[in-house]
């Protein structure tokens, strides 16, 4: 369950986003994997909300979020975040924690807007795009998904987020992602795959000029995200690492072991803050 909360709609250049705001001490943005919601972060909620003040952002077309009915980039996205923080009166450099989609939206926003982000986590976040042949095998999904909406492809994108076979090995899991998946704008959420998934660019460059402390987590049985390319990654970033978790798809880790993954973000904070501390 998510602690109590307040919610506010903030307008943005993609429109209006569905914000949730939480616990206490310095700001944390929280930003989700693409079809689902805020609410597969619920698990870590409580925990990380008795160290940081949480902003969860729905992302458009998703949850409360309706998005714009056009293609978008991830630097939008970045610059629709600060827009929230600018709404919200936050000033303070923000600890990013990303969830696939969120740890993209991530990455350039510690690159266009360092002096905001003091630490940055991706979890479930490939940092590569999609080969041509997952680009046309996963277009014709996106158009049949425009055409039939949710309701078909639930089962499918369960395997996918949750781990194959997650309906019957973790049910709770699969019922958090069918559900997300099923709610927020239907048509919103189709420009979000054209836009965040299809056209999904390379985001290698763009690491070894972070200038922020960097964790990569990665579910140890992720099939679409390789973690020797993580741990590749993580390496081309100054002061970056990787670390393997449970988890057998993108958003898996949040919701098959919410506790690892609270206290691997709270030990990298408290690492942080003991070597802000130091220097």
């Amino acid at each position: 369950m998510r602690a109590e909360a307040s919610s506010t709609m903030i307008d943005t250049t993609l429109g209006p986003l569905m914000v949730h705001r939480t616990g206490a001490g310095a700001p944390a943005l929280l930003w989700h994997s693409l079809f689902v919601d805020s609410g597969t972060f619920d698990g870590v909620v409580e925990d990380l909300g008795e160290h940081r003040e949480l902003v969860l952002v729905d992302g458009p077309g998703h949850g409360g979020s309706p998005g714009p009915h056009r293609r978008y980039s991830f630097e939008d996205c970045a610059a629709a975040a600060a827009q929230v923080l600018d709404a919200l009166g936050i000033s303070a450099p923000v600890d990013w924690v990303g969830n696939a989609w969120g740890g993209h939206v991530g990455i350039v926003f510690a690159q266009s807007f360092p002096s905001r982000c003091r630490t940055l986590v991706t979890i479930g976040t490939p940092p590569y795009p999609l080969t041509h042949p997952e680009r046309l095998q996963i277009a014709l999904l996106v158009y049949l998904y425009r055409v039939l909406g949710p309701a078909p492809f639930s089962g499918m994108l369960v395997d996918a987020l949750a781990g194959r076979g997650a309906a019957k090995s973790a049910p709770r899991a699969a019922a958090a992602v069918s559900d997300a998946f099923r709610r927020g704008n239907k048509r919103g959420k189709y420009w979000a795959m054209q836009s965040v998934m299809l056209h999904r660019p390379d985001l290698r460059p763009l690491l070894p000029a972070l200038q922020v402390p960097t964790l990569m987590l990665v579910g140890r049985d992720d099939p679409m995200n390789d973690p020797e390319e993580a741990e590749r990654a993580a390496r081309s970033i100054p002061g970056g690492r990787c670390e393997r978790v449970a988890g057998a798809g993108h958003v898996a880790p949040l919701l098959v072991a919410p506790g690892d993954i609270a206290r691997d973000l709270l030990a990298f904070w408290s690492e942080d803050r003991n070597r802000q501390g130091v220097g």
